[in-house]
Protein backbone atom coordinates (compact mmCIF):
# COMPACT_ATOMS: atom_id res chain seq x y z
CA UNK A 1 0.00 0.00 0.00
CA UNK A 2 1.43 3.17 -1.18
CA UNK A 3 1.43 6.05 0.74
CA UNK A 4 -0.30 9.53 0.12
CA UNK A 5 2.04 12.31 -1.40
CA UNK A 6 2.98 14.62 0.83
CA UNK A 7 0.87 17.87 1.00
CA UNK A 8 3.13 20.15 0.08
CA UNK A 9 2.63 23.65 1.89
CA UNK A 10 3.82 26.99 0.20
CA UNK A 11 5.79 29.52 2.01
CA UNK A 12 3.99 32.15 3.22
CA UNK A 13 3.74 35.30 0.64
CA UNK A 14 4.56 38.57 2.36
CA UNK A 15 4.71 41.67 1.01
CA UNK A 16 7.09 44.08 1.88
CA UNK A 17 5.71 47.42 2.64
CA UNK A 18 6.43 50.21 -0.29
CA UNK A 19 6.61 47.60 -3.25
CA UNK A 20 3.93 48.93 -4.68
CA UNK A 21 2.98 52.18 -5.59
CA UNK A 22 0.39 54.42 -3.83
CA UNK A 23 -2.26 56.56 -6.50
CA UNK A 24 -4.61 59.07 -4.68
CA UNK A 25 -7.44 60.55 -6.67
CA UNK A 26 -8.72 63.65 -6.01
CA UNK A 27 -10.74 66.30 -7.56
CA UNK A 28 -9.37 69.25 -9.30
CA UNK A 29 -9.88 72.11 -7.49
CA UNK A 30 -9.02 75.89 -8.97
CA UNK A 31 -8.12 76.68 -12.08
CA UNK A 32 -7.68 73.47 -13.18
CA UNK A 33 -11.24 71.96 -12.07
CA UNK A 34 -12.92 74.58 -15.19
CA UNK A 35 -10.87 72.16 -17.69
CA UNK A 36 -10.61 75.25 -20.28
CA UNK A 37 -7.77 73.56 -22.30
CA UNK A 38 -10.88 71.31 -23.50
CA UNK A 39 -12.59 74.03 -24.94
CA UNK A 40 -9.78 74.64 -27.47
CA UNK A 41 -9.48 70.83 -28.65
CA UNK A 42 -13.64 71.36 -29.05
CA UNK A 43 -13.07 74.32 -31.08
CA UNK A 44 -14.59 72.54 -34.37
CA UNK A 45 -17.91 71.55 -32.26
CA UNK A 46 -17.85 74.96 -31.11
CA UNK A 47 -18.02 76.56 -34.82
CA UNK A 48 -20.66 73.41 -35.95
CA UNK A 49 -22.80 74.33 -33.06
CA UNK A 50 -22.91 78.07 -33.87
CA UNK A 51 -23.31 77.87 -37.72
CA UNK A 52 -25.82 75.06 -36.77
CA UNK A 53 -27.85 77.39 -34.71
CA UNK A 54 -27.34 79.89 -37.13
CA UNK A 55 -29.27 77.93 -40.24
CA UNK A 56 -31.77 77.07 -37.79
CA UNK A 57 -32.78 80.30 -36.80
CA UNK A 58 -33.49 82.09 -40.22
CA UNK A 59 -34.76 78.61 -41.92
CA UNK A 60 -38.26 79.01 -43.35
CA UNK A 61 -38.56 82.41 -42.27
CA UNK A 62 -39.67 85.17 -45.24
CA UNK A 63 -37.67 87.69 -44.43
CA UNK A 64 -34.45 86.11 -43.11
CA UNK A 65 -31.53 87.90 -41.74
CA UNK A 66 -33.47 91.50 -41.61
CA UNK A 67 -35.12 90.54 -38.64
CA UNK A 68 -31.72 91.47 -37.16
CA UNK A 69 -32.47 95.02 -37.96
CA UNK A 70 -36.45 95.17 -37.84
CA UNK A 71 -36.40 94.39 -33.68
CA UNK A 72 -33.80 97.44 -32.98
CA UNK A 73 -34.85 99.46 -35.23
CA UNK A 74 -39.05 99.23 -34.68
CA UNK A 75 -37.78 99.83 -30.75
CA UNK A 76 -36.32 103.25 -31.46
CA UNK A 77 -39.33 104.19 -33.51
CA UNK A 78 -41.34 103.41 -30.14
CA UNK A 79 -38.61 105.05 -27.85
CA UNK A 80 -38.03 108.33 -29.98
CA UNK A 81 -41.78 109.04 -30.47
CA UNK A 82 -42.85 107.99 -26.26
CA UNK A 83 -39.52 109.25 -25.01
CA UNK A 84 -37.94 111.38 -26.97
CA UNK A 85 -40.97 113.59 -28.18
CA UNK A 86 -43.60 112.81 -25.54
CA UNK A 87 -41.41 112.89 -22.61
CA UNK A 88 -38.61 115.02 -23.36
CA UNK A 89 -35.90 112.64 -21.86
CA UNK A 90 -32.85 114.55 -22.75
CA UNK A 91 -30.09 112.61 -24.79
CA UNK A 92 -26.45 114.49 -24.17
CA UNK A 93 -26.69 116.69 -27.00
CA UNK A 94 -26.54 113.99 -29.45
CA UNK A 95 -30.27 113.41 -32.05
CA UNK A 96 -32.63 111.30 -29.84
CA UNK A 97 -32.74 108.47 -32.62
CA UNK A 98 -28.92 107.88 -32.77
CA UNK A 99 -28.38 107.86 -29.22
CA UNK A 100 -31.32 104.95 -28.43
CA UNK A 101 -30.23 102.89 -31.61
CA UNK A 102 -26.74 102.95 -30.79
CA UNK A 103 -27.99 101.79 -26.76
CA UNK A 104 -30.28 99.33 -28.39
CA UNK A 105 -27.51 97.21 -30.08
CA UNK A 106 -25.42 95.96 -27.57
CA UNK A 107 -28.41 95.63 -25.47
CA UNK A 108 -30.22 93.35 -27.80
CA UNK A 109 -26.59 91.54 -28.46
CA UNK A 110 -27.03 90.81 -24.59
CA UNK A 111 -30.56 89.96 -24.52
CA UNK A 112 -30.32 87.76 -27.10
CA UNK A 113 -27.40 85.81 -26.09
CA UNK A 114 -28.71 85.51 -22.54
CA UNK A 115 -32.22 84.26 -23.68
CA UNK A 116 -30.34 81.72 -26.13
CA UNK A 117 -27.73 80.57 -23.64
CA UNK A 118 -30.11 80.36 -19.98
CA UNK A 119 -32.10 77.73 -22.58
CA UNK A 120 -29.46 76.53 -24.85
CA UNK A 121 -28.53 72.89 -22.34
CA UNK A 122 -32.60 71.88 -22.09
CA UNK A 123 -32.57 72.88 -26.00
CA UNK A 124 -29.52 70.06 -26.68
CA UNK A 125 -30.76 67.35 -24.36
CA UNK A 126 -30.29 64.74 -27.03
CA UNK A 127 -26.85 66.13 -27.78
CA UNK A 128 -25.91 65.94 -23.69
CA UNK A 129 -27.09 62.34 -23.07
CA UNK A 130 -25.59 61.08 -25.76
CA UNK A 131 -21.94 62.06 -25.89
CA UNK A 132 -19.45 63.29 -24.10
CA UNK A 133 -17.88 67.02 -24.60
CA UNK A 134 -17.33 69.86 -22.45
CA UNK A 135 -20.47 71.05 -21.50
CA UNK A 136 -19.48 75.01 -21.62
CA UNK A 137 -19.05 74.82 -25.31
CA UNK A 138 -23.16 74.81 -25.55
CA UNK A 139 -23.59 78.32 -23.77
CA UNK A 140 -20.57 79.91 -25.68
CA UNK A 141 -21.95 78.99 -28.98
CA UNK A 142 -25.23 80.05 -28.25
CA UNK A 143 -23.88 83.45 -27.47
CA UNK A 144 -21.30 83.73 -30.04
CA UNK A 145 -24.75 83.25 -32.50
CA UNK A 146 -26.12 87.02 -31.58
CA UNK A 147 -22.64 88.26 -33.11
CA UNK A 148 -23.84 88.15 -36.48
CA UNK A 149 -27.51 90.01 -35.98
CA UNK A 150 -25.16 92.67 -34.07
CA UNK A 151 -23.16 92.70 -37.11
CA UNK A 152 -26.30 93.32 -39.80
CA UNK A 153 -27.75 95.91 -37.27
CA UNK A 154 -24.68 97.64 -36.75
CA UNK A 155 -24.72 98.77 -40.13
CA UNK A 156 -27.57 100.45 -39.58
CA UNK A 157 -25.92 102.49 -36.98
CA UNK A 158 -23.40 103.66 -39.27
CA UNK A 159 -25.79 104.81 -42.08
CA UNK A 160 -27.47 107.17 -39.11
CA UNK A 161 -24.49 108.63 -37.98
CA UNK A 162 -23.47 109.41 -41.67
CA UNK A 163 -27.38 111.15 -42.08
CA UNK A 164 -26.89 113.16 -38.97
CA UNK A 165 -23.46 114.33 -39.60
CA UNK A 166 -21.43 112.53 -36.17
CA UNK A 167 -18.01 111.35 -36.60
CA UNK A 168 -16.42 108.69 -34.54
CA UNK A 169 -13.47 110.43 -32.35
CA UNK A 170 -10.08 108.06 -30.99
CA UNK A 171 -12.02 106.58 -28.61
CA UNK A 172 -13.67 104.29 -31.45
CA UNK A 173 -10.65 101.59 -30.91
CA UNK A 174 -12.17 100.95 -27.59
CA UNK A 175 -15.77 99.75 -29.30
CA UNK A 176 -14.45 95.93 -29.50
CA UNK A 177 -13.84 95.86 -25.97
CA UNK A 178 -17.59 96.72 -24.81
CA UNK A 179 -18.90 94.55 -27.44
CA UNK A 180 -16.72 92.03 -25.71
CA UNK A 181 -17.79 92.99 -22.41
CA UNK A 182 -21.72 92.61 -23.14
CA UNK A 183 -21.34 89.31 -24.22
CA UNK A 184 -19.41 88.17 -21.10
CA UNK A 185 -22.43 89.53 -19.16
CA UNK A 186 -24.57 87.46 -21.01
CA UNK A 187 -22.50 84.45 -21.00
CA UNK A 188 -21.59 84.91 -17.03
CA UNK A 189 -25.33 85.40 -16.35
CA UNK A 190 -26.54 82.50 -18.90
CA UNK A 191 -24.28 80.20 -16.93
CA UNK A 192 -26.16 80.27 -13.94
CA UNK A 193 -29.62 80.18 -15.46
CA UNK A 194 -28.69 77.42 -18.23
CA UNK A 195 -27.69 75.48 -15.17
CA UNK A 196 -30.39 76.23 -12.89
CA UNK A 197 -33.22 75.49 -15.91
CA UNK A 198 -31.94 71.69 -15.72
CA UNK A 199 -32.81 71.54 -12.47
CA UNK A 200 -35.85 73.71 -12.30
CA UNK A 201 -37.43 74.12 -15.59
CA UNK A 202 -39.16 77.10 -14.36
CA UNK A 203 -36.54 79.34 -14.16
CA UNK A 204 -37.38 79.76 -18.45
CA UNK A 205 -40.30 81.65 -17.39
CA UNK A 206 -38.34 84.15 -15.47
CA UNK A 207 -35.96 85.01 -18.04
CA UNK A 208 -38.21 87.09 -19.75
CA UNK A 209 -39.13 89.13 -17.01
CA UNK A 210 -35.51 89.90 -15.76
CA UNK A 211 -34.79 90.84 -19.09
CA UNK A 212 -37.80 93.39 -19.29
CA UNK A 213 -36.80 94.65 -15.42
CA UNK A 214 -32.90 94.90 -16.41
CA UNK A 215 -33.55 97.01 -20.05
CA UNK A 216 -35.89 99.72 -17.75
CA UNK A 217 -32.56 99.69 -15.41
CA UNK A 218 -30.14 100.14 -18.01
CA UNK A 219 -29.57 103.82 -19.49
CA UNK A 220 -31.49 102.83 -23.24
CA UNK A 221 -34.05 105.09 -23.59
CA UNK A 222 -32.21 107.93 -21.01
CA UNK A 223 -28.56 109.04 -20.66
CA UNK A 224 -26.78 107.73 -17.02
CA UNK A 225 -26.58 111.45 -16.42
CA UNK A 226 -29.63 111.81 -14.92
CA UNK A 227 -28.46 109.92 -12.17
CA UNK A 228 -27.11 111.77 -9.27
CA UNK A 229 -23.52 111.89 -9.35
CA UNK A 230 -22.84 110.32 -6.07
CA UNK A 231 -24.78 107.33 -6.73
CA UNK A 232 -23.20 107.16 -9.96
CA UNK A 233 -20.80 104.28 -9.32
CA UNK A 234 -23.40 102.15 -7.56
CA UNK A 235 -25.57 102.64 -10.62
CA UNK A 236 -22.34 100.55 -12.41
CA UNK A 237 -23.46 97.23 -10.38
CA UNK A 238 -25.65 96.63 -13.70
CA UNK A 239 -22.78 95.28 -15.79
CA UNK A 240 -24.89 96.76 -18.89
CA UNK A 241 -24.79 100.17 -18.04
CA UNK A 242 -21.53 100.48 -18.40
CA UNK A 243 -21.67 98.53 -21.55
CA UNK A 244 -24.08 101.17 -23.31
CA UNK A 245 -22.20 104.10 -21.51
CA UNK A 246 -18.88 102.94 -23.20
CA UNK A 247 -20.22 101.91 -26.39
CA UNK A 248 -21.96 105.39 -26.37
CA UNK A 249 -18.41 107.05 -25.25
CA UNK A 250 -16.78 104.98 -28.06
CA UNK A 251 -19.28 105.87 -31.31
CA UNK A 252 -21.14 109.07 -30.65
CA UNK A 253 -17.95 110.58 -29.13
CA UNK A 254 -19.32 111.73 -26.06
CA UNK A 255 -17.73 114.32 -23.65
CA UNK A 256 -15.97 112.28 -20.78
CA UNK A 257 -15.54 108.65 -20.45
CA UNK A 258 -17.71 106.26 -18.59
CA UNK A 259 -15.63 106.46 -15.81
CA UNK A 260 -15.91 104.96 -12.24
CA UNK A 261 -19.34 103.47 -13.51
CA UNK A 262 -17.55 101.22 -16.23
CA UNK A 263 -15.05 100.23 -13.44
CA UNK A 264 -17.78 98.87 -10.97
CA UNK A 265 -19.42 96.96 -14.04
CA UNK A 266 -16.37 95.53 -15.06
CA UNK A 267 -15.65 94.20 -11.80
CA UNK A 268 -19.02 92.48 -11.16
CA UNK A 269 -19.02 91.31 -14.76
CA UNK A 270 -15.76 89.53 -13.70
CA UNK A 271 -17.30 88.17 -10.51
CA UNK A 272 -20.41 86.61 -12.23
CA UNK A 273 -18.26 84.97 -14.70
CA UNK A 274 -15.98 82.98 -12.56
CA UNK A 275 -19.02 82.09 -10.37
CA UNK A 276 -21.14 81.26 -13.37
CA UNK A 277 -18.14 78.76 -14.33
CA UNK A 278 -17.50 77.43 -10.91
CA UNK A 279 -21.44 76.94 -10.64
CA UNK A 280 -21.81 75.27 -14.12
CA UNK A 281 -18.70 73.01 -13.75
CA UNK A 282 -20.19 71.58 -10.26
CA UNK A 283 -23.74 70.82 -11.81
CA UNK A 284 -22.12 69.35 -15.01
CA UNK A 285 -21.83 66.05 -13.83
CA UNK A 286 -25.44 65.98 -13.03
CA UNK A 287 -27.04 67.39 -16.52
CA UNK A 288 -27.58 64.18 -17.91
CA UNK A 289 -29.38 62.62 -15.18
CA UNK A 290 -31.23 65.33 -14.58
CA UNK A 291 -31.91 66.69 -17.72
Amino acid sequence: MSSLPPVLKAPPFEIASGSFPTFFIKPETGLSSLALRELWEYRELLYFLTWRDLKVRYKQTVLGAAWAIIQPFFMMVVFTLFFGRLAQIPSDGIPYPVFVYCALLPWQLFAHSLTESSNSLVANERLITKVYFPRLVIPISAVLGGLIDFSIAFVILLLMMVYYGIRPSWAVVTLPAFVLLAMVTALGVGLWLSALNVKYRDVRYTINFVIQFWLLATPVAYPSSLIPLRWRALYGLNPMAGVVEGFRWALLGKSGGPGALLAVSVVVVILILIGGLYYFRRMEAEFADVI
